[in-house]
């Protein structure tokens, strides 16, 4: 199950107190102020962990409270500084603060640190206050006060390409055909209720990391339908690829069902309408290749830019379409690996 979407209580450690302490020893009975300062209280901390894939790790246990730091001790005896509170995130993973609204940071690569509640200063002792003019000081400090915070959590995968379309246009097919994932596949839509991640394995050492989101239908901007809720999963992905069923069960246009999706992504809370896309008429062998040119020309005539086509089924030009891929979201880092050799 994909839980994209948690609240969490943090608290960081109070700090230890300074002792007040005056040193008594046998041939030292006034041997002065000797109490120590107080150790640190622990910081909360947020980590990048790629091994991680949902916020369901945050749910059962939603409080997390640093331990504080140990109060200093006679004989110059400071306190220990308590440990870190490490609390592992999925990347993509955007926190805002619960009062404010301000975004605390957006976590996006493995083993990034954010420290969400700073511990507590240790109190100094009174040995730290001795001069020349305060010989027996008996001054110390408490420790630091905690700081506390409630943080909303949003997850939003991190992916090379997302998968759109109208529900049924085989956004699932694809995504099971190029990778391992097992997505739900069936001859209705909204099959697909929470999206699903697989990576494709062009070669050795080239992947590509794919999205796919449950279908979206007209008016998915204001919230009908499933798609607009995970819509955020894709804001971060290079290239689209837009899925365009060349026969729909309803009869509708496919020229017209391109542009109505193109019509949501551009109304979504970010703009994702000039996003790079790549569109794919799958379920070509359903047609005569004269009727898929029309339906190509048409769309071409539309607007769109890079329009393919196959079938997610029998992965009729499937394999070209991935090199395609490949190029568009990682053609620059080719381009700066070849001027070197």
């Amino acid at each position: 199950m994909l839980i994209d979407q948690a609240t969490i209580f943090v608290r960081s450690g109070k700090g230890g107190n300074g002792c007040c302490s005056f040193l008594r020893e046998k041939y030292r009975p006034k041997g002065g102020p000797d109490g120590g300062n107080g150790g640190n209280g622990g910081d909360v901390v947020l980590i990048g962990d790629d091994t991680l894939t949902t916020l369901l790790s945050l749910t059962p246990r939603p409080h997390f409270r640093a331990k504080k730091g140990a109060g200093g001790l006679g004989k110059s005896k400071f306190g220990a500084d308590a440990d870190e509170l490490l609390i592992p995130v999925p990347l993509g993973t955007v926190v805002r603060d619960r009062e404010t609204g301000e975004i605390v940071c957006d976590i996006a690569a493995v083993g990034e640190r954010v420290v969400v509640a700073k511990g507590g200063a240790g109190g100094r002792g009174n040995e730290s206050y001795k001069s020349s003019t305060n010989q027996t000081p008996r001054e110390h400090e408490p420790g630091g006060d905690w700081e506390e915070r409630t943080l909303d959590m949003e997850l939003k995968l991190i992916a090379d390409i997302g998968l759109v379309g109208m529900p049924n246009a085989g956004k699932s097919t694809f995504l099971g055909a190029v990778t391992a994932a097992r997505p739900k596949v069936a001859d209705y839509p909204f099959t697909t209720l929470e999206p699903s991640l697989g990576i494709c394995a062009l070669s050795a050492d080239r992947r590509l990391l794919i999205a796919d989101i449950p279908g979206l239908i007209e008016g998915a901007a204001q919230g009908a339908g499933l798609g607009h809720d995970f819509l955020r999963h894709i804001e971060r992905t290079s290239v689209f690829l837009h899925l365009v069923d060349v026969s729909p069960q309803d009869g509708s246009d496919p020229v017209a069902n391109w542009m109505t999706i193109r019509g949501e992504l551009a109304q979504h809370e970010v703009d994702l309408s000039a996003r790079p896309e790549i569109v794919l008429l799958n379920k070509s062998d359903l047609l005569l290749p004269e009727d898929v040119d029309r339906i190509a020309d048409g769309l071409r005539a539309a607007g769109a830019g890079d329009v393919h086509t196959g079938s997610a089924a029998t992965r009729a030009g499937i394999d070209v379409l991935l090199e395609v891929l490949w190029t568009r979201t990682r053609g620059e880092h080719v381009e700066e690996r070849t001027t070197g050799w």
